[in-house]
């Protein structure tokens, strides 16, 4: 391979993991459970070249996980659930053992529609971490929002509490326990 294109892949790969940094450090800002959305533009990044650099990577490196892992983020913020399954699925082949990944996939699994995937995903990641509170927050989403199951949704949300217990994530948790169970909370 050529020197020239080596350099390019690093870089290109580089902006991709500097783009996931600053995607990650917004996403902390943000309560958990939540896509990130703002009045303020997103930085420029150009997602489709990211995604190609990616795969260009991944074609002759297709047991890079992190490049999997990162492959599935750019299809999950292109609004591609199914792409991003994929991604996650390659990445989780490589090491299942990570309770980010498992509720990313989750959270694609749900804008598909597929509530029951989506919890038993949520259910495998706070398996792997029981203290993973995003996958305790997202599950009580799920549980509350498309399934309609505010029992398992509390259980889920006051779990969450144990883990997190103050923040704007725990304030909208206590308010939406508070609502489904009548205000008595």
């Amino acid at each position: 391979m050529k020197k020239g294109t080596i350099l390019l892949i690093v870089i290109a790969f580089v902006a991709g993991l500097l783009v996931a940094v600053i995607v990650s450090n917004v996403k902390k800002d943000q309560p958990q459970g939540q896509q990130v959305t703002s009045q303020q533009p997103a930085p420029t990044v150009d997602l489709q070249q990211q995604i190609k650099t990616l795969e260009e990577i991944l074609a002759k490196d297709p047991n890079n996980r992190q490049a999997w892992v990162q492959l599935g983020h750019s299809y999950f913020d292109t609004k591609n659930p199914m792409k991003a399954i994929e991604a996650y699925d390659k990445a989780l082949a490589i090491d299942g053992n990570d309770p980010d990944v498992l509720t990313d996939q989750a959270i694609m699994f749900r804008q598909l529609g597929w509530y029951e995937k989506a919890i038993e995903t949520f259910q495998q990641a706070n398996k792997l971490n029981p203290e993973h509170g995003n996958s305790l927050f997202n599950m009580g989403i799920v549980y509350m929002q498309d399934l309609g199951d505010n029992e398992k949704a509390i259980e889920a949300f006051r779990r969450f509490l144990v883990l997190v217990p103050t923040g704007p994530s725990a304030d909208r948790a206590k308010r939406m326990i508070a609502h489904m169970d009548g205000g008595h909370d």
